[in-house]
This record gives C-alpha cells, sequence and structure tokens, in this order.
C-alpha cells in the first residue's frame, strides 16, 4: 500500500517505493497500490492467441516500459502486432459495496483485460488512460491470488490510428522514432467506496475571480448527499463549502459550482492568487462526499488554479496581459526507456533543464504526455502547447479514432493550468490532401470547433504548421537556414506579411486556405531552426554545424533574428533534444547541453 496523502502541491509527494509517483494527480486517494515492476510477457508473433489459456508465457517484462526499450528487459525493435502480459497479485480487503480497479496510463495501441481468466473490458486507443473495475471477477479468501492478463494489439503499419511518431518502417529514420507496443505507462491498483467521485473538472474565471467546479458521481450517488470542497492557498483557507446534490444532479450523476475567491481588490493581493510561469500559484482542494445518510463515503484532494490563457487581437495573453512565447519543441523520448519517463525525477528535471535554458514553454510533439509531467509543469510554471498524436492516411476510420481518442485526451488535461493551447492537426498529417478534397479541410475545420466546443478557455491551433482552415493563431513551420530570409518573410511590414501568408510557400505548402484571413490573429513560428550537431554523419537534421562553437553561433544569430521580429507573438524552437538518428536537439538524448546553458538562455531571450 502506497499513502499520496501529502498537499497536492507538495514537491516532495512522491509515494515511497513507486519511482513515477501518483499518476492521477487531480485527484488523489489515500489507497493505492502501483502494480509496475515484472509482469511475466510474450510476443505474439504470428497473432495466433485469442485467450490467456493458449499464451506461453516465456520471458518476463519492467512495466511500464515498452518492449522496444532497453530497460523493458525485451529490448526488442522488431514488428510485431500482439504481445501479451500476465501478474498475480493480493486484492485488499473490500468492505460496505467498495469497489477495486485496475487503473492504467496508457497501452498502445488497444487492450482487452482478463481477470481471473474473465474478459473485464477492453479499451482503444494508445496515448489515453483507462480502468477496469476488477471486483466481481475477484476470487474470495484474505490471501487469495488473483491473475491479470493483458493483450495488447498494435499494427505497426496501420496508418489510420493515431500513432505520432511511430516508425511503420521495421527501422527508424528521417523524423520517425521507434515503436512503443503495450503498457507504456503505469498501472495501479485504487480502492473506490460505493459512493464516490468519478472524475473532476476545474475551470476558472480571472474576471469573476472564480473558481469552476465540475463533479462526476458514480451511479450509486443519491439525491441528498453532500460534497464538501475546501480550498486553500498557503495555508489558509480560502473556501470551506458544502453542497447538497439535488435530485437532478443524482439522475445526472454530476454535480456543478462556480465557487468565488475572496478578492482583496488590490493588484497585488489579486495577482498573488493568479497562475502563471513566474507564479504558480496552486489552489490546495480537498473534497469529501458524504451520502444520504450522513455517511462518509469518498475523500480525495485535489488542485485547481486561476488562470486565463488567450487571443487579444495580435497577441497571446496570460490573465490579460501579452506574453511573448518561448517555446522548445519535445519529442518526450528518453534513450533507455522510449516514450516512457525514466521515473517521475526525470519529468521534473526535465522541465527544470527546459526553463535553465531560456524558454518558458513547451510545445508537446506528437505525444500526450502524461499526467505527471503536467504536474510538474503546473508546479514549477511551464507553459503547455497539448498536441494530438496524428494518422498518416485519411479514412473513415481516421476521423473516428483521431476524434474520439482526442475527446479523452481533453477531459484528462483540461484542469491542468500549464497547457495555454490545443493542437488537434499538425502538419496535414492524416489529411495528406488536404488544399485539393473538401472532406479532409471540413474534418480539420470539426477537429478545431469540436475542441472549441469542449474547451472554449484557450486557443486552438486547427492544423500547425501550414494549410490552415481554421484556427486562432497563425502556426507556422519555416526551417530556412538562413536568419535574414526570415527576418524578411516576418517583419513587421503588411505587405510582406501579405506576400508571405498568400504566396510563400514553408515546406511547400500553402499557409492559409479556404479563405481564412490573418486578420488580427497572431502569429507564431511554431517550428524553426532544427540545427544538427553530431559525430554520426548518418544522423539526421534541417541544417548542420559541425562544432559545439558552430552550434552556438548559428543558435545565437538565428534567435538575435527571430527575437526582434515584433510581427512574431512567438515562436516553438525545434528542438529540445536529440531524439535517436534526429540529432537536432539542443541538448543531447541523455540531456547533456551541447553548449553552455547560460550563454543558452541569453540567446534563448535575443
Amino acid at each position: 500500500m502506497k499513502n499520496s496523502g501529502h498537499s497536492a502541491t507538495d514537491a516532495h509527494e512522491v509515494p515511497s517505493g513507486d519511482a513515477f509517483g501518483y499518476q492521477r494527480p487531480q485527484l488523489k486517494r489515500a489507497f493505492w497500490q502501483s502494480l509496475n515492476g515484472l509482469w511475466q510477457f510474450s510476443i505474439d508473433r504470428d497473432n495466433g492467441w485469442t485467450r490467456p489459456a493458449q499464451v506461453e508465457f516465456d520471458k518476463q517484462i519492467n512495466v511500464p516500459f515498452a518492449p522496444e526499450t532497453e530497460a523493458s528487459g525485451i529490448n526488442d525493435q522488431g514488428l510485431y502486432r500482439t504481445v501479451w502480459y500476465r501478474r498475480r497479485f493480493t486484492a485488499p480487503r473490500l468492505v460496505n459495496g467498495e469497489r477495486l480497479v485496475i487503473n492504467f496510463g496508457a497501452v498502445d495501441y488497444s487492450a482487452k483485460v482478463w481477470i481471473n481468466g474473465h474478459l473485464a473490458g477492453a479499451h482503444e486507443g494508445g496515448y489515453t488512460p483507462f480502468s477496469i473495475d476488477a471486483t466481481d471477477f475477484l476470487k474470495s479468501g484474505k490471501a487469495a491470488e488473483q491473475e491479470i492478463v493483458v493483450r495488447a494489439d498494435d499494427d505497426p503499419q496501420d496508418l489510420s490510428k493515431p500513432r505520432g511518431k511511430q516508425d511503420w518502417q521495421l527501422n527508424a529514420h528521417s523524423i520517425w522514432y521507434p515503436r512503443t507496443t503495450g503498457i507504456w505507462q503505469s498501472v495501479w491498483l485504487e480502492k473506490l467506496p460505493k459512493t464516490h467521485i468519478v472524475a473532476l473538472k476545474w475551470t476558472s474565471s480571472v474576471e469573476r475571480f472564480e473558481i469552476g467546479l465540475t463533479a462526476v458521481l458514480s451511479a450509486q450517488t443519491r439525491a441528498g448527499s453532500r460534497l464538501n470542497v475546501k480550498l486553500a492557498a498557503d495555508g489558509k483557507t480560502l473556501v470551506d463549502d458544502t453542497y447538497t446534490v439535488s435530485e437532478a444532479e443524482a439522475n445526472q450523476q454530476e454535480l456543478s459550482r462556480r465557487i468565488s475567491i475572496p478578492d482583496g481588490g488590490i493588484d497585488d493581493i489579486r495577482n498573488h492568487l493568479l497562475w502563471s510561469i513566474h507564479n504558480p500559484k496552486l489552489i490546495d482542494a480537498t473534497l469529501t462526499l458524504t451520502s444520504a445518510d450522513g455517511k462518509s463515503a469518498d475523500a480525495v484532494t485535489s488542485y485547481a488554479s486561476i488562470r486565463s490563457a488567450e487571443v487579444q487581437r495580435d497577441r497571446f495573453c496570460i490573465n490579460d496581459r501579452p506574453e511573448t512565447l518561448r517555446l522548445v519543441l519535445n519529442q518526450g523520448y528518453w534513450e533507455k526507456t522510449g516514450l516512457t519517463a525514466p521515473d517521475d525525477e526525470a519529468l521534473k528535471k526535465d522541465i527544470e533543464l527546459i526553463k535553465s535554458m531560456g524558454f518558458n514553454g513547451v510545445r508537446m510533439h506528437q505525444k500526450i504526455e502524461c499526467p505527471r509531467f503536467l504536474y510538474w509543469a503546473d508546479k514549477l510554471g511551464l507553459y503547455v502547447w497539448e498536441e494530438m498524436p496524428s494518422a498518416y492516411a485519411f479514412s473513415d476510420k481516421t476521423i473516428e479514432r483521431v476524434s474520439s481518442q482526442w475527446v479523452e485526451a481533453i477531459k484528462r488535461d483540461s484542469s491542468h493550468p500549464c497547457i495555454v493551447a490545443w493542437v488537434p492537426i499538425n502538419e496535414s498529417w492524416g489529411v495528406p490532401s488536404l488544399s485539393q478534397v473538401e472532406a479532409q479541410r471540413r474534418f480539420v475545420a470539426s477537429m478545431y470547433h469540436l475542441t472549441k466546443s469542449l474547451d472554449p478557455s484557450r486557443p486552438v491551433i486547427g492544423n500547425d504548421g501550414w494549410e490552415m482552415v481554421e484556427t486562432d493563431i497563425i502556426a507556422i513551420h519555416d526551417y530556412h537556414h538562413d536568419p535574414m530570409v526570415l527576418e524578411a518573410r516576418y517583419r513587421n511590414d503588411e505587405s510582406t506579411t501579405e506576400h508571405t501568408l498568400r504566396l510563400e510557400r514553408p515546406g511547400h505548402r500553402l499557409l492559409l486556405l479556404e479563405g481564412l484571413q490573418r486578420g488580427e490573429r497572431p502569429i507564431m513560428l511554431t517550428e524553426f531552426g532544427g540545427i544538427k550537431l553530431s559525430t554520426d554523419e548518418s544522423a539526421w537534421g534541417y541544417s548542420v554545424a559541425r562544432t559545439e562553437d558552430e552550434l552556438k553561433g548559428l543558435y545565437l544569430r538565428l534567435m538575435s533574428s527571430i527575437n526582434r521580429l515584433p510581427l512574431l507573438a512567438g515562436f516553438c524552437y525545434t528542438q529540445f533534444t536529440d531524439t535517436y538518428q534526429e540529432a537536432n536537439g539542443l541538448v543531447k538524448m541523455d540531456r547533456s547541453p551541447k553548449f553552455d546553458l547560460e550563454e543558452m538562455k541569453r540567446a534563448t531571450h535575443g
């Protein structure tokens, strides 16, 4: 048993004995039990097994690392479609209608789960979480051994599924990386009361100085149940309110309230509670659910914030103030562990390193990062653009998969203040004929509007890079190596801007489609740079530096030019780390800097 009952904003809240921390930091309970570690494992190369009883478990794997990684103990980067996992455990004692749930952070791409030989549930989507209620399948007896079996299916050559940077060829090439198959985020047990909180969603209004709360409640929650909400900051109570669940709310299994926060009216007092990278203020939340008969039902800890992120004319604003975004592209891979961070501390150190390089945010590229990364970004102060991993081919199946899994991602992550923009599509991936095919343009537009419907509080970049149909920010990818050319394209001159947006084709693509006008939208360079420095001649980059000093000089000149372009509301440099054969990182894949961090920071700020 691991106890995670520390403050939601405690920097040392990683539970003893688990290197990955509690994987749902905005809905934490006192009881949880990690299932990370050694599992029995088998690769079904012929895709011939359909039931657990058929499987020959001939290996062991270290969960949550994917079998393609060295850390997993398997280290097999071949082309295979199906893998199987098995683990035995002892279930905790359940009383008063409690339920035992097994949570999966992410399994790529689709999963089926058996408990003691019974098919208990399934999920599709390689980047979003799911839970399996194991209660009805448990063996009785105090020390009875329980068995969980997971089958993961991940066709390496299926181009209609959201796959991000995972290569479809045998060997990673160009800008694509080794595949990720099966379990790649934490697995843990959780004991739930019969009446419990299923999910929380936090929103906020800077204008009204209030926090919005939506609590999704279990089906057993009856009218007359009460939810107590305590909010605190700096050890001082801000709110201690109790809300009674109405009959309509019980039927809908959802309670929503707007919570006013005491506002001193003076900027110094008011701004102290506003979240930004300059003041990453998190508000601790404790929620206690009491059943209609007055008995204690459920208790969770969470955190909220007060923060706005919006576009105002041609500027990006946080809390009604212009903020120049200095982002770096983050692929989110590690040398020995792939898509999975080595541990929780590695995620924290990445954020600290990114800030020390002079950046104030990241564009997470083709990966929905685990909630622990978002927690540390919330805690330490880092802006995040969250991006949906792309499919590579367009079909009805692509539409269904991308849209449904994007909804899951937004629901999981919308309460994190660090996320300041959503990116549903990147560089027309999955919509390769966007400029010619109306159905593809409608899909991109629909993804923009779907995102705005789910979360109207943040900017949405409909298709980051080019061929924009609907967008709040004109986000351009331009890898021209000459800073003078970039200055000419993006200087603060309306005729030049019009020429660039209408006629220039960075990446050989038109920037605006369907009559989209620039209007007063902000313009950002959201991919540029990509300077390679590597002793490996076969390594890949957009341009090349041969020595550390040359890289430093090129970066300094490039960033000096970019920072003196008032037309730009922000930028995103490619990229944070070397990633396998792609050697255009400012740091190596082991996170060692390619030149002095202080000089890098000064250059980033121009």
